[in-house]
């Protein structure tokens, strides 16, 4: 039977924090100061593209995150969660994957390309991302941020035993395949965060795909205050409820990579 754990703002508003809205390198990053300037990698896909991306590294890290931004963004997206992830002891990888642009920063694998890619060629960008994550000899966390926490499902599906858990920010159908991302949810042995905008149709989709996940593995957080994706832990773009949303987030990852 399949079930999801649903988690609402109401029950964190007692959590510590008042919050809005109510509440190039690829050696191992064990031993980094968590202060340290971030480094730029350069990732190879399976087709042959130069795939951009950025790397923080965390003082003894628990994990590595590879963060994977939204439709029109960058690895831009995480210029201010990247930094919180790693003072809280996580390593992370911020991608350009080829399907973005200048939301928040210059998509340099974007950039580079002739023509605008679609959501689903970004893939191999992902799975590159995968294979370079394999060789920190870290435990790997998969985060994706609207189009992207989509495509983290099938990734993890596709990849068994390579993954810790699965961070989904506003996942949902975006594809001609309006089956495809619930079907690899129903693939997925680890387990899940997935959280949304605070509108009834971004919940009702994350919804469907947490309730796709086997076994309880998913649970969903409903925030009072949320906005589209990873912005939603930005205060710059969701001020009332970036802090109270940050609350489940590190809570799961405290779960999943203590």
């Amino acid at each position: 039977m399949r079930a999801a754990v649903v988690l609402v703002a109401a029950l964190l508003a007692g959590c510590g924090h008042s919050g809005g809205g109510n509440t190039s390198s690829s050696a191992p990053v064990s031993g980094a100061d968590a202060t340290a300037a971030p480094k730029a990698v350069t990732l190879r896909a399976g087709d042959g593209l130069t795939v951009f991306a950025r790397r923080y590294d965390a003082k003894n890290p628990k994990a590595m995150i590879l963060l994977f931004h939204q439709a029109g963004s960058s690895k831009d997206e995480y210029a201010t969660i990247a930094p919180r992830l790693a003072k809280a002891g996580y390593a992370s990888l911020a991608v350009d994957a080829r399907a973005g642009g200048s939301l928040y920063g210059v998509n340099e694998t974007a950039a580079a390309m002739a023509r605008k890619a679609d959501y689903l060629e970004a893939r191999p960008d992902l799975q590159a991302a995968l294979e370079w994550a394999e060789r920190q000899k870290l435990p790997v966390i998969l985060w994706g941020s609207s189009y992207s926490s989509s495509l983290v499902f099938p990734l993890a599906a596709n990849n068994p035993g390579k993954v810790r858990a699965i961070l989904s920010f506003s996942p949902g159908e975006y594809f001609d395949d309006k089956q495809m991302v619930e079907d690899a949810a129903a693939r997925v042995t680890v387990p899940v965060f997935v959280t949304s905008a605070s509108k009834a149709d971004e919940i009702a989709a994350a919804g469907a795909i947490a309730h796709a996940v086997p076994d309880g593995r998913a649970q969903q957080y409903i925030p009072k205050v949320g906005v589209h994706g990873s912005s939603t832990l930005i205060a710059a773009k969701d001020p009332q409820g970036a802090e109270t949303n940050w609350q489940p987030v590190m809570a799961f990852l405290a779960k999943v990579a203590p």
